[in-house]
């Protein structure tokens, strides 16, 4: 067994994909790992790439190449075919900061040893925008022990912009499978599904701080480009759906108290972006899909549907009318310009 798969999905790459490779190859060099390059249909020459690769690092690169079936299909291959312990996504615009990956290495391989291999090991990642050349790391030293094995229990306060993310995580692989995770195809956002979903189900966790994960952001064509996210609000609600219906944060509370709360601010904060994005539309079908998605909670689970309202992020939505919806969105627009989320 490898001690850990990168799966890197890849579409139309080409032009970038090879410096995520290389980070992935040089800070992996001296460990045993595999790559799982995953060509979801891609119309230029990312499939060549990726299969010149593969002949360069017979031993290490393995290539999937699938019709299109989206970001989430490319990482349930990677899932279905990985044969390292650990599973860590790394998209192919991203990369990886190669010191920061020797020391994760070494420390998984030490943690791998014991009777109960880690669940989960988590990393600070770095937003690097392109627009104006700036970086902001998401770091969780004042939430979360350094350098020591724990639970969620042992966990503290996540600030109101700290969420872990798909750029924080590695998971243990079996875990994945065990927890029934299965991301939907063709469908853009499944990195909330694949962060959260399985949190329940991890016993042991590790932190080590260290800016893994290079997040790039800002290109006009992004998943995460507001304009973007605006023709594809169907499947935004269809991600936060999933959310809603993927764990039973009662149950979680009565093991996990501490994982509850942060999960009910993770559901909190993929309610207030889906309101957030139909207001921004404005039109009478997606104030009607808004009205339906708060409906939606509220017949799924009554009790979270007026913590929800009543004591969350989304809060402010309760406010009517046009006054009410134009003071969320400048209160939207102007978090999005502190925190540069998109």
């Amino acid at each position: 067994m490898k001690l850990i798969t990168f799966a890197v999905p890849c579409y139309n790459s080409a032009s970038y994909m090879r410096h995520c490779i290389d980070t992935l190859l040089e800070g992996g060099a001296e460990a045993d790992i595999e790559i799982i390059l995953v060509n979801d249909g891609s119309k230029d020459n990312t499939g060549e790439i990726a299969d010149e690769y593969a002949r360069n690092y017979p031993d290490i690169i393995r290539v999937i190449h699938q019709e299109n079936g989206g970001h989430g299909e490319g990482v349930n291959q990677g899932i279905r075919n990985a044969k390292g312990m650990y599973y860590k996504v790394v998209d192919s615009d991203d990369w990886v900061d190669v010191p920061a990956m020797k020391q994760v290495l070494r420390q998984l391989s030490i943690l791998s040893q014991g009777d109960k291999p880690l669940d989960l090991m988590l990393c600070n990642y770095v937003y690097e925008h392109v627009e104006d050349n700036t970086h902001f790391t998401m770091q969780y030293k004042n939430v979360l022990p350094e350098n020591q094995v724990f639970t969620w229990n042992d966990v503290g306060h996540f600030k109101i912009s700290q969420y872990i993310l798909m750029h924080s995580v590695v998971y243990r692989t079996q875990l994945l499978r065990d927890c029934g995770l299965e991301l939907p195809k063709h469908t853009f956002y499944v990195d909330n599904i694949f962060v959260y979903q399985p949190l329940p189900y991890v016993a042991s966790i590790y932190y080590m701080n260290v800016d893994l994960y290079r997040y790039f952001i800002g290109r006009a064509d992004q998943s995460v480009n507001e304009k973007v996210m605006l023709t594809r609000i169907d499947q935004q609600l269809r991600v936060t759906k999933i959310i809603l219906d993927c764990q039973d944060l009662h149950e979680v509370e009565k093991k996990y108290p501490k994982l509850a709360k942060y999960m009910f601010r993770y559901v909190s904060m993929m309610m207030a972006i889906s309101s957030i994005l139909l207001m921004l539309d404005g039109s009478k079908e997606a104030l009607q899909a808004k009205k339906e998605l708060w409906n939606y909670v509220k017949e799924l689970d009554p009790s979270l549907h007026r913590k929800l309202r009543y004591w969350s992020l989304n809060a402010p939505l309760r406010l009517p009318g046009p006054p009410g919806r134009k003071l969320c969105i400048s209160a939207y627009r102007l978090a999005r310009k502190v925190y540069k989320f998109s």
